[in-house]
């Protein structure tokens, strides 16, 4: 029987205070028990599953991470999990005009179990990719997948790379020249985890196992370097696949997000 505890307790102790090398232009501010990513398409901050501090003090610790963006003129996520404490955290996260987003479901599984060869459809070639024209058409698939602007991916992924290419891999499945799906690996040094990103599939190529194959093809990069445990935020969409490839849900996660008033 998996010891659900046991994974939680891992991914608390190892994933919630290490970070990956800083890109260009990204920064990592400590903030009593709060760590800030300051430089990304917006501000992020993140800390322990519980900040020790309660009542008056917590909302103060809340207003200085909203003020201290908002005086940059940008929006910032408190990345919550739903085990966080104390109880009435998102009330107060609320109450200083933090709002929630889609929750999505923390799942975490061996690499060695879930490692294997990838297997895909006929005419789809799975590739690693380092240049910033494959991060452009990255980006671009993204925009398309979900609607919106998403160019700030192809510059985050190339100035990851450029930064410490050791600690990420980027994969795309590819059909007559068109990039279908990708995702990327990321690695935590000093931990026995590394997270799986990405997965956005094109509409006309969902439920054909690319995303299945790039869960697999990942699964053997990180084994290959050590790695233990993979984890991923899952959405309601990935969460079913990944469940059948042997991930286990150990908690939440929601982004409760500050966003600056509009002049």
């Amino acid at each position: 029987m998996t010891d659900i505890e046991g994974l939680l307790a891992a991914y608390d102790e190892q994933m919630r205070g290490a970070v990956p090398t800083p890109p260009a232009g990204v920064g990592y501010e400590q903030d009593g028990p709060l760590l800030r990513v300051v430089g990304q398409f917006r501000g992020l901050v993140t800390g322990p599953p519980d900040p020790g501090v309660r009542g008056a003090e917590l909302d103060r610790l809340i207003a200085r991470q909203r003020d201290y963006f908002a005086a940059r003129g940008e929006a910032v996520e408190w990345k919550l999990r739903g085990h966080d404490r104390p109880a009435d955290l998102t009330d107060r996260l609320r109450a200083a005009g933090f709002v929630p987003e889609a929750q999505e479901t923390v799942l975490i599984g061996r690499a060695d179990e879930l490692a294997g060869e990838p297997v895909v459809p006929d005419g789809v070639v799975l590739r690693q990719v380092s240049d910033d024209r494959d991060m452009r058409r990255i980006a671009a698939l993204e925009s398309t997948v979900w609607g919106q602007d998403m160019s700030w991916i192809g510059d985050d992924l190339s100035a990851r790379i450029s930064a410490s290419p050791d600690e990420i891999a980027v994969l795309i499945a590819e059909a007559e020249g068109e990039v279908v799906c990708a995702a990327w690996l990321v690695l935590r040094e000093g931990t026995e985890f590394a997270g799986l990103w990405g997965g956005s599939t094109l509409p006309a190529w969902r439920g054909r196992g690319i995303y299945r194959a790039l869960v697999t093809a990942r699964a053997r990069l990180a084994l290959a370097r050590g790695v233990t445990y993979l984890q991923v935020d899952a959405s309601d969409d990935s969460s079913p696949i990944l469940r059948r490839l042997g991930f286990h849900a150990v908690t939440t996660t929601t982004p409760y997000v500050w966003t600056p008033p509009q002049p």
